[in-house]
Formats: structure tokens, C-alpha cells, sequence
């Protein structure tokens, strides 16, 4: 009898012990697993979602000063019309955009100058490449892009050129140099003039190499300008030219005019809405986005616009983060969908 009570005893004695170490592991787990999630939280601070906010003015965390951004050509249209919102319900979050004194403007160089601390955060209308954030970790911060918008890319011609449109085949075989005549897609006996602005300063430029040209280098016969102001005269001036850029910055342009792409012939879409607005009509009526295909995807060559940021624990980052949650609000995306561009959500 004294055996089988010293017995249960040790029995018990097992089952404590089993309990304070697995509860000890158990302990260590959770430990492990909330020291993680407070490290993903620091990493990635949370960016407020259209639904969540709908006003500039339901942001938290906006800091006063004076901040420099700069970066896409594309975001020209945004500027004018975005900031002063902004400054309306937080005028001590003071936006300053700054170019480059000697490169052109464009994704590419503005987040160099991101990168050289010239800038607090940076506007692009494409993602960041291994090597930026490479540089990034070297110089010890980490860069973040926040999504913010949709935006297309138009091909822009001269008002007096007659083409129906053009695949984006045949778009990609222009700029290779295998099509140099317009007779070959549908059009008069007419050489082809490219116009196009340089790889390395712009986002757009890398998104047509990589989603039009499949990675390839441009034709010996593409022509590069520095800004899309130069390359418009050109096309203006010249009836077989032809030059692509972000849409809002072609679509209401008099000077020229904007062809329908598709992914074939028997199914072109024009970025502009309704019947084609022609110069002679033009300022008193300008073509307007056709922002309901570019929503639908159903036009061909559309892409994501971000705000990049800084995260290195300082002011920077904190700006740059409140900036993106602006954007993020129905506020701000309805000011960007009044720009021309397309809202990542539907607001609440």
C-alpha cells in the first residue's frame, strides 16, 4: 500500500514538472512570436487605407516642417492641384518639390537623390530595383514603396497623321526598328520618327522597356529628348513623329493627339473618352481620360504609381509615411482620380 502511494506521488510530481516546462516553452514561444510581430510593426508601419480615413484632416501623425520631394515626371499633372489640399488642413506640413540642378527629373533620379539625403521622399511611377535597395541597406535604412495609384501610358502622334491605332506589337516593333514606315500599320507612305526620353532618369522609359520592348534596347533610330515639353514640339512639328508618355500628361494636349492601343488590331482602346476633341477645337475643349478602361483594364498598358519613403528612424520617415496615408484617404485619392489617374480602392 506504502508502495503504490509513493508511486502516485512520483506520478504527480512528473505531471508538475511536464506542466512548468511546457508552460515555460509555451511562454518563450509567445515571447518569440510577439518580439517578431513588434519587429514586423517597426518595419512596416501601418499605411491607413482608403475605407479607413476619409478626410486629410483624420490623419494622425503629421509633423510639421519643411520637406523636399521630387521624383516622376509623371506626377507633374498631381502637383499643382494635390499640395495646396494638403497645405489647406495642415499648413505647417510644408512641400517643397525640388529637380535635380543638373540631371532630368524623373523616378530614377529622384530616388538617387533619396538616396544622397536630398530628399525626404520621393514620387515614382515604378518599383524600386535591387540595386537601389541594396544601396539603401549600405548606407543603413531601408527604402519602402506605398502604392497610391494606377496610371497609363498614351502614344502621342501628330493631329494631321492618319492611323486608326496601333497593337502593342506593333508599337514594340516601332521603337525596335523593324516597322519604319507608317504604310506598315495602316497609314500613308510616311517615314517614322521615335522620340523618346532617356532610360536611366525615368520610370516610365523603364516600364515601356520592360512591359513593351520585353527587356530589349530601343532601335539605332529612336531619338532621345530630356523632357516630354521638348518631345511634344517635336511630334507637333513633325507629321510622322511619334512619342509615349504617362496619359494624363498627352491626353489633353492640343498640339497633338492620342492613338488607341490594344493587344490586337480588332480591339483598340483610345485613352481619351468619346469622340476625339481636334486641335482646331482645342483649348476650348481638351480630351479628357478615358479613366472607365483604364479602371476595367481594358486598355493595355497601364501601371502603378508609389510614393517612395525612407525608413531611418528619423523625421524623413515619419513625413514620408504621413504623406503616403494622405494619399491613402478617399480625399486624396479623389484628388489624384480628378488628376487623371485611378483610385487603387473604391472609397467608402
Amino acid at each position: 500500500m506504502e508502495q503504490k502511494r509513493e508511486i502516485s506521488a512520483m506520478i504527480l510530481s512528473l505531471l508538475a514538472v511536464g506542466v512548468l516546462v511546457g508552460g515555460g516553452l509555451l511562454s518563450l514561444w509567445q515571447g518569440g512570436k510577439g518580439a517578431e510581430e513588434q519587429r514586423s510593426s517597426r518595419d512596416n508601419p501601418p499605411v491607413v487605407a482608403p475605407e479607413q480615413v476619409r478626410s486629410f484632416a483624420g490623419v494622425t501623425g503629421v509633423p510639421s516642417g519643411v520637406f523636399n520631394y521630387g521624383g516622376s515626371t509623371t506626377w507633374a499633372p498631381v502637383r499643382g492641384s494635390l499640395d495646396p489640399l494638403i497645405q489647406v488642413v495642415w499648413p505647417d506640413f510644408q512641400l517643397r518639390y525640388v529637380q535635380h540642378p543638373t540631371e532630368p527629373p524623373g523616378s530614377g533620379t529622384g530616388i538617387g537623390m533619396l538616396l544622397d539625403d536630398q530628399l525626404t521622399f520621393v514620387q515614382s511611377c515604378r518599383s524600386l530595383t535591387a540595386a537601389e535597395h541594396a544601396q539603401a541597406r549600405e548606407k543603413g535604412f531601408i527604402l519602402r514603396e506605398i502604392p497610391v495609384a494606377i496610371d497609363s501610358i498614351a502614344v502621342a502622334v501628330n493631329p494631321e497623321l492618319d492611323v486608326p491605332g496601333l497593337t502593342v506589337m506593333q508599337l514594340r516593333d516601332i521603337y525596335r526598328g523593324k516597322i519604319r514606315n507608317w504604310q506598315e500599320v495602316g497609314g500613308p507612305d510616311l517615314p517614322i520618327r521615335a522620340y523618346s526620353r532617356r532610360g536611366e532618369d525615368s520610370g516610365t522609359i523603364q516600364f515601356f522597356i520592360e512591359h513593351v520592348l520585353n527587356g530589349e534596347d530601343f532601335g539605332s533610330e529612336v531619338e532621345f529628348l530630356p523632357t516630354t515639353t521638348l518631345a511634344l514640339r517635336a511630334v507637333a512639328a513633325e507629321r510622322g513623329a511619334i512619342y509615349f508618355a504617362s496619359a494624363p500628361q498627352l491626353v489633353p494636349q492640343c498640339q497633338v493627339k492620342t492613338l488607341p492601343l490594344g493587344l490586337d488590331s480588332s480591339r483598340l482602346v483610345p485613352p481619351y473618352l468619346g469622340p476625339l476633341v481636334l486641335p482646331q477645337d482645342c483649348p476650348q475643349q481638351r480630351n479628357v481620360m478615358n479613366t472607365a478602361a483604364f479602371a476595367r483594364g481594358d486598355y493595355p498598358l497601364t501601371r502603378r504609381l508609389f510614393v517612395v519613403v525612407k525608413q531611418n528612424g528619423q523625421i524623413d520617415e515619419v513625413a514620408g509615411f504621413a504623406y503616403g496615408r494622405l494619399l491613402l484617404t478617399a480625399q486624396g485619392q479623389a484628388a489624384l482620380a480628378k488628376a487623371g489617374l485611378i483610385s487603387i480602392a473604391p472609397p467608402r
